[in-house]
């Protein structure tokens, strides 16, 4: 396809997430290719860069999860140059990267999220853990695919949840622990796709369950009649608040009283064999190639 020109697919990096990132990024070059559009895969920003001074390069898929690629370091770099991409733009992605001004927007709408309050080095742990409660979850704000989170159901293992989330930089946040279905919601060129209600094979749905594991039960939509659509529009909502555009997915937490809660916003989320956009999509009829192509054609349109 010429309307694109020559497309990167921008995989890899540094990040933490650098595997899943490779995963998903082969997965989408290879996607565009058999629909005939110009693409080529190119590891990580500074050798994106490189060939966009070259003039290698027309537009950008970002497949970059995590620093870097999510977090608006990318997008401000592709701007200044003039280059179109994929996703959100630098507000959006720097915005949705920080788990706590994400939820601290939401608050203020009246978006549904868990209670929370915020480390920094030298804080009382033990203080923060009493204003939230048990059970807790301790996660770094600024990481992905569970990258260092710890549930706290005890309150003498708080210090080493808080020693592991540490372990990255950027604040740290104990969140309580909604317990109940845990759901996700892909968002695509504005409109919410149908929910999926993820039954882990163990307790949790940590990174095993995420990328490795072929136990983990999917069920799309995760929801039904009222409660389903309710939760589309919420999400469609709480994207636009923080800015995020083009693609991404939101999760989700249900408590007994059938109440979702927001936990983040992904704007670059995984497309390998276990993602769940890409599920999402093809329940909604959009089989993965189209997927790709349609994300690609959001970088044609004009972004707010």
């Amino acid at each position: 396809m010429t309307t694109f020109g020559r497309v990167a697919v921008v995989l890899g990096g540094t990040s933490s997430e650098r595997e899943v990132s490779l995963n998903s990024g082969a997965n989408v070059l290879a996607a565009l290719q058999r629909r005939g559009i110009d693409a080529v895969a190119i590891d990580g920003i500074p050798a994106l860069l490189d060939a966009v001074r070259a003039g290698a390069v027309d537009r950008v898929f970002n497949i970059l999860h995590g620093r870097g690629g999510e977090d608006g370091m990318l997008q401000g770099a592709l701007e200044s140059l003039g280059v179109p991409y994929t996703g959100s733009r630098v507000l959006g992605s720097a915005l949705t990267m920080d788990k706590v001004r994400t939820k601290r927007i939401w608050q203020s709408l009246g978006i549904p999220t868990p209670d929370f309050a915020v480390l920094h080095p030298g804080d009382d742990v033990e203080a923060a853990l009493a204003a939230v409660g048990l059970p807790a979850i301790v996660k770094p704000s600024r990481e992905g695919s569970s990258v260092g989170v710890t549930r706290v159901f005890q309150a003498n293992d708080i210090q080493a949840a808080v020693a592991l989330a540490a372990r990255y930089d950027g604040e740290l946040l104990v969140e309580q622990l909604i317990a109940g279905p845990e759901l996700t919601v892909g968002i695509l060129d504005g409109q919410a796709l149908p929910s999926i209600r993820i039954v882990p094979p163990g307790e949790y749905y940590d990174y095993h369950a995420k990328y490795i594991s072929d136990d983990t039960q999917y069920f799309c939509p995760g929801l039904s009649g009222a409660q389903e659509s309710d939760l589309q529009r919420l999400c469609e909502r709480a994207f636009d608040a923080v800015g995020a555009f083009g693609w991404g997915r939101i999760d989700v937490m249900q408590d007994a009283h059938g109440t979702c809660f927001l936990l983040e916003v992904n704007t670059t989320p995984g497309m390998t064999s276990h993602s769940l956009v890409p599920k999402a999509a093809r329940q909604a009829g959009i089989e993965f190639d189209e997927l790709c192509v349609r994300i690609l054609r959001t970088s044609l349109e004009d972004r707010r």
